[in-house]
């Protein structure tokens, strides 16, 4: 149980300024969690420090296919967003939606247009710059009809910050048609909690696909986001990497809903965990289509007698004719795959730091091409560190 009192609120007042005016060590923390505060290969940037959104815009080739920007401004402007602001999420679903609800620290709000397809990921970056900060953050997304689209989002820390807390509040929309990809990037500390709270709808014929990531120590990190496939041929699908160290508690569910017919979902998880870590892995998908058809795949990596990985799968099929499938697998490295390695002329540790790697491929995951290798370069970076 976190005692909300360790943390701080009412926190310096950050300037808006260019990316470009970034000092260097906010920069190197951005690009570990997938930002470029260059903008290369991006259609637009959302940045927050703290509860103060310092920089927000959509790149020239961009304008007139996206919106994004603040969350807070976005509802004074759309009188209509309010139809979409809690409503995939209760207020008092717990006591961190309360919190959001009533420390409400902005967050941003990205809408595709309709049959805009953006060549380019959009990029969103919560930064917690103070220590004991406590970031309550929430984001809605809608990818209007027919619209595709890619949003990397990447939450970390300044190096000064050792304690803190987030939560992120996440409503996603996908509409019939349109396919979003989801990657959400964590970078955090050892002494720091983290409380992400997300769910989306998925329309007939729309394509979902989240992609989470954390390679980094953190105290606690609990999270079960939820995807409701309401529309026939509705997808949704999640995948997890966790490198999880030190002593860690790590506890990362998703849960899938396939109500319209010939609906799709699947939740794929990859797991180490090392020293004294713990982590639980959940996947719920939940059966109301008679021609719909989930599946759950978890596989843990275990490096250290003190660390724990307990897989949690759930089935839960409510009509008849509805296809459910999981499998799951902990393990650790198998020696003959070291010595094998070790017989062509690396080292114990370059052995065992290969199929670490490997473990984590993510490949399986389907992604497109340029994203595919840009998670490949931050998974491989983060898994040398180490």
């Amino acid at each position: 149980m976190l005692n909300l009192r360790e943390f701080i609120r009412g926190v310096k007042k950050w300037t808006p300024c260019p990316l470009t005016k970034f000092p260097d060590d906010i920069v190197e923390r951005s690009l570990q969690v997938g930002i470029r505060p260059d903008e290369s290969d991006r259609s637009g940037t959302y940045f927050q420090m703290d509860d103060v959104p310092v920089f927000h815009g959509i790149k020239r080739a961009f304008e007139g296919k996206v919106e994004m920007g603040s969350m807070r401004q976005a509802l004074q402007r759309h009188d209509w967003l309010k139809d979409y602001f809690w409503k995939l999420i209760d207020k008092s679903a717990d006591e961190f939606t309360e919190l959001a609800d009533k420390d409400w620290d902005d967050g941003y709000f990205v809408r595709i247009l309709e049959g805009q397809k953006l060549t380019f990921p959009l990029q969103a970056c919560l930064f917690v710059a103070t220590d004991r900060f406590n970031q309550n953050v929430h984001n809605v997304i809608i990818a209007e009809p027919g619209s595709d689209a890619q949003i990397i989002t990447g939450c970390t820390i300044h190096p000064s910050v050792s304690r803190g807390l987030h939560v992120g509040v996440t409503e996603i929309y996908v509409k019939r048609g349109a396919k979003l990809t989801f990657t959400m990037i964590h970078n955090w500390a050892p002494k720091f909690d983290s409380r992400p709270r997300t769910a989306i709808l998925v329309e007939e014929g729309a394509t979902f696909i989240s992609n989470y990531i954390c390679l980094s120590p953190v105290r606690s990190l609990q999270m079960d986001p939820a995807a409701h496939c309401v529309g026939e041929g509705a997808r949704a699908r999640f995948n997890s990497i966790l490198y999880v160290k030190d002593e860690s508690y790590v506890d990362v569910g998703a849960k899938i809903v396939l109500d319209g017919k010939g609906s799709r979902g699947e939740i794929v998880s990859r797991v180490i965990a090392t020293d004294s870590a713990q982590a639980y892995l959940r996947g719920l998908i939940v059966g109301r289509s008679e021609d719909g058809k989930g599946h759950i795949e978890c596989r843990g990596l275990l490096l250290s007698n003190k660390a724990s990985i307990h897989a949690i799968p759930r089935l839960d099929a409510e009509v008849r004719g509805v296809e459910l499938t999981h499998e799951a697998a902990i393990g650790k490295i198998a020696k003959e795959q070291v010595e094998y390695l070790m017989a062509r002329g690396l080292s114990e540790e370059e052995a065992e730091a290969l199929l670490v790697r490997g473990f984590m491929d993510v490949s399986i995951f389907g992604l497109p091409a340029t994203l595919n290798e840009e998670i490949r370069r931050i998974v491989e970076s983060a898994s040398r560190a180490h």
